[in-house]
């Protein structure tokens, strides 16, 4: 298994700094994780877009889906696709009303919008806690607690584990998702969580207490907002986890 990180900036890109999309590979398929601002270049140079097996969309804001609308365009306008896109629909995982939020980023108008259906080329698949399968990768997917509709993955190959939480406070449901996981890909936006809305992000120290209480392998802080400290998000980590802890930044790819 293979993860390749695109993009990693929380809440708003960044100088050179995307915001949520990490490409993972395992057994021949290539799965798309989160399509946020600034997301689709990066991915065309790490892999062909017709080539994705999958998209899992952990939820719907913009900085995690924004380039989906880039991505729709590629697939419904490209002019010589190497296949045909409405017989061969890209599976997306996403929370149910998926398919008329991102009917209605990529519209231009009302007018526009009532003539917008994403189906002709996606096959929008309802998130729920449970069990799925794209080729020969497993995704599980658990509830998270955000201030919306919000889930996390764990993504597993030939006995190799990768969680993503998405956004998230910490909570039992990713301690029981990461159980054992060789990676965590953690959110972790902020050092202090103090004076914050309840359900939006955890901080460093939060994410490395849950990746020591999953036992996992290894943890990569993302989501790390481009305002915060992002030295002070990773010590507060280290502090809190004693396995390796790195900030994930665009272009890096580790090997599972």
């Amino acid at each position: 298994m293979q993860l390749t990180v695109l993009g990693c900036s929380g809440s708003a890109p960044g100088p050179d700094l995307p915001t949520s999309g990490y490409l993972v590979e395992a057994g021949g398929a290539r799965i798309l994780v989160e399509l946020g601002s600034g997301v689709f270049d990066p991915l065309t140079r790490h892999c062909d877009p017709f080539d994705l097996d999958a998209v899992l969309l952990s939820h719907l804001h913009l900085d995690h889906c924004a380039d989906f609308s880039s991505l729709t365009v590629h697939r419904r306008e490209h002019p010589e696709p190497p296949y045909d896109v409405t017989e061969r629909r890209l599976p997306v995982f996403a929370p149910a009303h998926a398919p008329s939020r991102l009917a209605a980023a990529h519209a231009a108008d009302r007018a526009e919008l009532a003539t917008t259906d994403l189906t002709d080329t996606y096959d929008f698949v309802p998130l729920a806690p449970g069990r799925y399968a794209v080729g020969p990768v497993e995704v599980e997917v658990a509830a998270m607690r955000h201030i919306c509709e919000a889930y996390g993955f764990r993504l597993t190959h030939d006995g190799v584990s990768l969680v993503f939480s998405g956004d998230t406070v910490p909570c039992p449901e990713l301690v029981r998702l990461a159980d054992g996981a060789d990676l965590l890909l953690a959110d972790a936006a902020w050092r202090e969580q103090a004076g914050r809305a309840n359900y939006l992000h955890m901080s460093g120290r939060e994410a490395g207490e849950v990746a020591a209480s999953a036992g996992v392998g290894r943890l990569v802080l993302t989501h790390v907002l481009p305002w915060s400290d992002h030295d002070g998000v990773l010590r507060d980590a280290t502090e809190s986890f004693s396995g390796p802890v790195t900030l994930a930044v665009p272009g890096a790819v580790y090997a599972l």
